[in-house]
Protein backbone atom coordinates (compact mmCIF):
# COMPACT_ATOMS: atom_id res chain seq x y z
CA UNK A 1 0.00 0.00 0.00
CA UNK A 2 1.38 3.45 -0.91
CA UNK A 3 -0.24 6.84 -0.59
CA UNK A 4 1.44 9.52 -2.67
CA UNK A 5 1.65 12.89 -0.97
CA UNK A 6 0.89 16.12 -2.86
CA UNK A 7 3.83 17.57 -0.89
CA UNK A 8 6.34 14.71 -1.09
CA UNK A 9 9.41 16.68 -0.03
CA UNK A 10 7.77 17.66 3.27
CA UNK A 11 6.89 14.22 4.63
CA UNK A 12 8.67 12.28 7.39
CA UNK A 13 10.18 8.88 6.55
CA UNK A 14 7.95 5.85 6.89
CA UNK A 15 9.90 4.69 9.95
CA UNK A 16 10.30 8.14 11.51
CA UNK A 17 12.07 7.66 14.87
CA UNK A 18 11.59 11.14 16.32
CA UNK A 19 8.95 10.21 18.92
CA UNK A 20 9.95 6.96 20.67
CA UNK A 21 6.51 6.32 22.18
CA UNK A 22 4.80 6.74 18.83
CA UNK A 23 7.42 4.60 17.09
CA UNK A 24 6.87 1.84 19.65
CA UNK A 25 3.10 2.07 19.21
CA UNK A 26 3.53 1.94 15.43
CA UNK A 27 5.55 -1.28 15.81
CA UNK A 28 2.82 -2.79 17.97
CA UNK A 29 0.20 -1.92 15.35
CA UNK A 30 2.31 -3.37 12.56
CA UNK A 31 2.62 -6.64 14.48
CA UNK A 32 -1.12 -6.77 15.18
CA UNK A 33 -2.36 -5.43 11.84
CA UNK A 34 0.36 -6.07 9.23
CA UNK A 35 -1.92 -5.14 6.32
CA UNK A 36 -2.61 -1.64 7.64
CA UNK A 37 -0.76 1.54 6.67
CA UNK A 38 0.86 1.92 10.14
CA UNK A 39 3.15 4.85 9.27
CA UNK A 40 3.15 8.65 9.26
CA UNK A 41 0.10 9.70 7.27
CA UNK A 42 0.86 12.04 4.35
CA UNK A 43 -1.04 15.15 3.38
CA UNK A 44 -3.98 14.73 1.04
CA UNK A 45 -5.39 17.22 -1.42
CA UNK A 46 -4.53 20.03 -3.79
CA UNK A 47 -0.95 21.41 -3.56
CA UNK A 48 -2.29 24.69 -4.96
CA UNK A 49 -5.04 24.85 -2.34
CA UNK A 50 -6.40 28.14 -1.03
CA UNK A 51 -7.71 26.31 2.08
CA UNK A 52 -5.65 24.22 4.48
CA UNK A 53 -7.46 21.92 6.91
CA UNK A 54 -5.41 21.03 9.98
CA UNK A 55 -6.34 17.81 11.77
CA UNK A 56 -5.04 16.43 15.04
CA UNK A 57 -3.47 13.04 14.26
CA UNK A 58 -4.37 9.79 12.45
CA UNK A 59 -7.15 7.71 13.99
CA UNK A 60 -6.26 4.08 14.65
CA UNK A 61 -9.01 2.56 12.50
CA UNK A 62 -9.09 5.51 10.11
CA UNK A 63 -5.99 7.09 8.61
CA UNK A 64 -3.57 4.78 10.42
CA UNK A 65 -5.34 1.88 8.73
CA UNK A 66 -5.92 3.39 5.29
CA UNK A 67 -3.03 5.85 4.89
CA UNK A 68 -5.24 8.81 3.94
CA UNK A 69 -6.36 11.53 6.36
CA UNK A 70 -9.88 11.10 7.76
CA UNK A 71 -10.49 8.00 5.68
CA UNK A 72 -12.12 4.93 7.15
CA UNK A 73 -13.57 6.31 10.37
CA UNK A 74 -16.57 8.39 11.31
CA UNK A 75 -14.84 11.78 11.30
CA UNK A 76 -14.25 11.52 7.56
CA UNK A 77 -17.95 11.10 6.81
CA UNK A 78 -18.77 14.64 7.94
CA UNK A 79 -15.55 16.23 6.67
CA UNK A 80 -15.73 14.84 3.15
CA UNK A 81 -19.48 15.44 2.88
CA UNK A 82 -18.83 19.07 3.77
CA UNK A 83 -15.99 19.41 1.27
CA UNK A 84 -18.28 17.98 -1.39
CA UNK A 85 -21.09 20.38 -0.49
CA UNK A 86 -18.79 23.37 -0.96
CA UNK A 87 -17.35 22.14 -4.25
CA UNK A 88 -13.96 21.35 -2.74
CA UNK A 89 -13.79 17.76 -3.97
CA UNK A 90 -14.49 15.64 -7.02
CA UNK A 91 -15.54 12.02 -7.05
CA UNK A 92 -17.31 10.17 -4.28
CA UNK A 93 -15.94 9.47 -0.81
CA UNK A 94 -16.22 5.76 -0.06
CA UNK A 95 -13.96 5.54 3.02
CA UNK A 96 -11.29 3.91 0.88
CA UNK A 97 -8.05 5.52 -0.36
CA UNK A 98 -8.70 3.92 -3.74
CA UNK A 99 -12.15 5.49 -4.14
CA UNK A 100 -10.89 8.10 -6.63
CA UNK A 101 -11.77 11.07 -4.45
CA UNK A 102 -9.78 14.23 -5.16
CA UNK A 103 -9.74 17.58 -3.40
CA UNK A 104 -9.95 20.83 -5.34
CA UNK A 105 -8.78 24.01 -3.66
CA UNK A 106 -8.29 22.28 -0.30
CA UNK A 107 -5.63 20.17 1.38
CA UNK A 108 -5.62 18.22 4.65
CA UNK A 109 -2.55 18.07 6.87
CA UNK A 110 -2.16 16.91 10.47
CA UNK A 111 -0.55 18.51 13.50
CA UNK A 112 0.87 15.08 14.43
CA UNK A 113 1.77 12.65 11.66
CA UNK A 114 1.68 9.35 13.56
CA UNK A 115 -1.00 7.56 15.54
CA UNK A 116 -0.79 8.38 19.26
CA UNK A 117 -2.10 5.98 21.91
CA UNK A 118 -5.68 6.88 22.86
CA UNK A 119 -5.54 9.66 20.23
CA UNK A 120 -3.62 11.82 22.72
CA UNK A 121 -0.18 13.05 21.67
CA UNK A 122 1.98 14.48 24.42
CA UNK A 123 3.11 18.12 24.31
CA UNK A 124 6.64 16.90 23.55
CA UNK A 125 5.37 14.83 20.60
CA UNK A 126 3.44 17.80 19.26
CA UNK A 127 6.57 19.94 19.47
CA UNK A 128 8.74 17.24 17.88
CA UNK A 129 6.37 16.78 14.95
CA UNK A 130 5.69 20.48 14.40
CA UNK A 131 8.56 21.02 11.92
CA UNK A 132 6.66 18.84 9.45
CA UNK A 133 3.55 20.99 9.87
CA UNK A 134 5.60 24.15 9.47
CA UNK A 135 7.25 22.80 6.32
CA UNK A 136 3.92 21.80 4.83
CA UNK A 137 2.35 25.17 5.56
CA UNK A 138 5.39 26.84 3.95
CA UNK A 139 4.86 24.62 0.89
CA UNK A 140 1.35 26.06 0.42
CA UNK A 141 2.00 29.65 -0.72
CA UNK A 142 -1.50 29.99 -2.19
CA UNK A 143 -3.27 28.97 1.02
CA UNK A 144 -5.05 32.04 2.34
CA UNK A 145 -7.13 30.35 5.03
CA UNK A 146 -6.76 27.47 7.45
CA UNK A 147 -9.36 25.60 9.46
CA UNK A 148 -8.06 24.01 12.66
CA UNK A 149 -10.10 21.02 13.78
CA UNK A 150 -9.91 21.13 17.55
CA UNK A 151 -7.75 22.78 20.19
CA UNK A 152 -4.50 20.89 19.54
CA UNK A 153 -4.59 21.64 15.82
CA UNK A 154 -5.35 25.27 16.65
CA UNK A 155 -2.39 25.57 19.00
CA UNK A 156 0.02 23.79 16.65
CA UNK A 157 -1.02 26.00 13.74
CA UNK A 158 -0.51 29.16 15.75
CA UNK A 159 2.92 28.03 16.91
CA UNK A 160 3.82 27.16 13.32
CA UNK A 161 3.25 30.83 12.51
CA UNK A 162 5.22 31.99 15.53
CA UNK A 163 2.14 33.07 17.47
CA UNK A 164 1.30 32.44 21.12
CA UNK A 165 -1.86 30.37 21.69
CA UNK A 166 -2.52 32.37 24.87
CA UNK A 167 -3.18 35.41 22.67
CA UNK A 168 -5.64 33.55 20.41
CA UNK A 169 -8.35 31.72 22.30
CA UNK A 170 -9.84 28.65 20.63
CA UNK A 171 -13.57 28.70 20.00
CA UNK A 172 -15.84 27.17 17.42
CA UNK A 173 -16.28 29.72 14.65
CA UNK A 174 -13.49 31.95 15.98
CA UNK A 175 -11.34 33.84 13.50
CA UNK A 176 -7.66 34.68 14.00
CA UNK A 177 -5.37 36.82 11.87
CA UNK A 178 -2.14 35.13 10.81
CA UNK A 179 1.05 36.70 9.42
CA UNK A 180 1.02 37.50 5.74
CA UNK A 181 -2.69 38.27 5.64
CA UNK A 182 -3.72 34.67 6.17
CA UNK A 183 -6.62 33.68 8.42
CA UNK A 184 -7.16 30.82 10.84
CA UNK A 185 -10.69 29.61 11.58
CA UNK A 186 -11.58 27.27 14.44
CA UNK A 187 -13.94 24.33 14.44
CA UNK A 188 -14.68 21.65 16.94
CA UNK A 189 -13.21 18.40 15.70
CA UNK A 190 -15.58 16.35 13.53
CA UNK A 191 -15.21 13.30 15.77
CA UNK A 192 -17.95 10.81 16.49
CA UNK A 193 -18.00 11.95 20.12
CA UNK A 194 -18.55 15.60 19.23
CA UNK A 195 -21.29 14.88 16.73
CA UNK A 196 -23.04 12.24 18.84
CA UNK A 197 -23.18 14.58 21.83
CA UNK A 198 -24.42 17.47 19.72
CA UNK A 199 -21.38 19.60 20.47
CA UNK A 200 -20.86 19.79 16.71
CA UNK A 201 -23.63 19.58 14.14
CA UNK A 202 -23.35 19.50 10.37
CA UNK A 203 -24.74 23.08 10.06
CA UNK A 204 -22.20 24.30 12.64
CA UNK A 205 -19.38 22.65 10.74
CA UNK A 206 -20.60 24.04 7.44
CA UNK A 207 -20.74 27.54 8.92
CA UNK A 208 -16.97 27.51 9.45
CA UNK A 209 -16.32 26.49 5.86
CA UNK A 210 -18.75 29.13 4.68
CA UNK A 211 -16.87 31.80 6.65
CA UNK A 212 -13.58 30.67 5.15
CA UNK A 213 -15.00 30.74 1.62
CA UNK A 214 -16.56 34.16 2.10
CA UNK A 215 -13.25 35.64 3.20
CA UNK A 216 -10.60 33.75 1.30
CA UNK A 217 -11.89 31.74 -1.66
Amino acid sequence: MFMESPLPQTEPPRDCPRCPRLADFRAECRAEYPDWWNAPVPAFGDPDAWLGIIGLAPGKHGANRTGRPFTGDYAGDLLYATLDKFGLSTGTYAADPNDGLRLKGAIIINAVKCLPPENKPTPEEMNTCRPFLETQIAALPRARAFIALGLIAHQSTLRSFGLKPSHHKFGHGARHALPGGRILFNSYHCSRYNTNTGRLTAPMFEDVFRMAMNEAA
